[in-house]
């Protein structure tokens, strides 16, 4: 029996002291809950707010930067407009007419009736060689013409009466024809004694003043050129010839001159000649045009730039010259879609056109909008702000014509 109570009490202390223990660690959790503050709490979901936020953040600059920003391109449409087909030479001008006025008789200069260098008319006084001699001479030629008409009279009478010879009175036709001939000469060249200008044009530095003896032997008085139109000479070259035939006798052949310094504005002509051979020595070919210089401002032998226009283009496209780029591939533009993003076209490019523009032979289509400046960061797919390109004020073809532009044709 005692030993029965032993084991039962040990069997209660060990059931007992578990239950004690479970007792113990509540009590010490609820008083561990009891010493936290509650700002605490607070605190740690505003730390947990931030950190959330800020991986966020870290992750929405990741996919930015993935993304290639958006640049900012001048852009314009493609236009249409009627171009000439042309090509640029170099050329110099030259008189339209050139006379050297020189002394038909022997005599001494009286007058004077010109300025050196000014323009003159055709009929207008330039000297007068001393007539006195000539008009002598031209009485005397009109008394022995007189005589001889009274002599050619009275074997006239006598030949009707039968009482002169045949002979007598061929001979007095044949002396008053003579002195008539006689008498006219002697006054051409009392006309001679007045020199006139032949032509309109600007006189040259006057050889000789007055009391200068002259005669027909003398070198030229004065020179006299035309100016008004005036000559535009330049050459083709020899590759060039096959589309100078092409075009050579259309309705739209004609001829540019202007200035290189552009002090001038294009003067449209006509071709008045071009060589049937080419110069062995500089492989090109002649060629003449005929320019209008009313207020004489093309000069003789001045150096001019000349645009040999050999036809028309009907509706060409245009881009501004900035906007054709070239790669490995060739030359492309950059064509802006709907949605801001580019495309890389490659064009066939032709003639560059005043207000430095270009033709776009294919490639694009009128009003499609195409990139100008801003090119160098972009790529195919590239998104784009775009922004209205600011149209450059029109240059003289010389401007842009400093060298031979160069011709695109199949």
């Amino acid at each position: 029996m005692k030993l029965n109570t032993e084991v039962s009490d040990v069997k209660t202390l060990r059931h007992g002291a578990p239950q004690r223990s479970r007792t113990s660690q509540m009590k010490h959790t609820r008083a561990a809950n009891q010493r936290i503050p509650r700002w605490a709490y607070l605190l740690f979901i505003i730390l947990a707010a931030f950190v959330s936020y800020r991986i966020l953040q870290h992750r929405a600059s990741e996919v930015r930067a993935t993304q290639p920003p958006t640049r900012p391109v001048a852009v314009t449409q493609v236009v249409t407009k009627d171009v000439p087909v042309y090509l640029d030479e170099i050329g110099t001008c030259a008189a339209y007419e050139t006379v050297q006025v020189q002394a038909q008789v022997s005599g001494v200069i009286m007058t004077r009736q010109f300025q050196d260098g000014s323009d003159v008319k055709q009929g207008d006084p330039l000297f007068t060689i001393d007539p006195r001699p000539y008009q002598a001479a031209l009485d005397q030629a009109k008394a022995q013409a007189a005589l001889d008409q009274v002599t050619l009279k009275r074997q006239e009478d006598l030949r009707t009466r039968k009482v002169v010879s045949q002979q007598d009175y061929d001979t007095a036709v044949a002396n008053a024809q003579k002195s008539q001939a006689a008498a006219e000469a002697a006054q051409v060249n009392l006309d001679y004694c007045y020199i006139k200008s032949p032509i309109n044009g600007r006189i040259g530095l006057r050889n000789v003043d007055v009391g200068n003896l002259v005669g027909p032997s003398t070198g030229a008085l004065v020179t006299i050129q035309g100016l008004d139109p005036i000559y535009t000479d330049f050459t083709v070259a020899e590759n060039d010839l096959p589309l100078v035939r092409k075009y050579l006798g259309g309705p739209n052949v004609k001829v540019e001159t202007y200035l290189a310094d552009g002090s001038i504005k294009p003067r449209m002509g006509e071709l008045y000649f071009i060589d049937n051979a080419v110069q062995p020595g500089s492989g090109t070919v002649r060629a003449r045009g005929v320019t209008p210089n009313p207020d004489r401002a093309l000069w003789p032998s001045e150096f001019v730039r000349v645009r040999f226009i050999l036809d028309v283009l009907k509706d060409a496209a245009l881009v501004p010259t900035q906007a054709v780029q070239v790669s490995q591939s060739g030359p492309f533009v950059f064509v802006v879609k709907s949605d801001n993003t580019v495309e890389l076209r490659p064009v066939t490019p032709g003639q560059r056109q005043q207000g430095d523009l270009t033709v776009i032979e294919d490639g694009v289509k009128v009003g499609e909008t195409v990139v100008v400046t801003g090119q160098l960061a972009l790529s195919p797919g590239a998104k784009v702000a775009p922004q209205q390109y600011a149209t450059q004020p029109p240059a003289t073809p010389e401007r842009s014509a400093a060298a031979k532009s160069a011709i695109s044709y199949e």
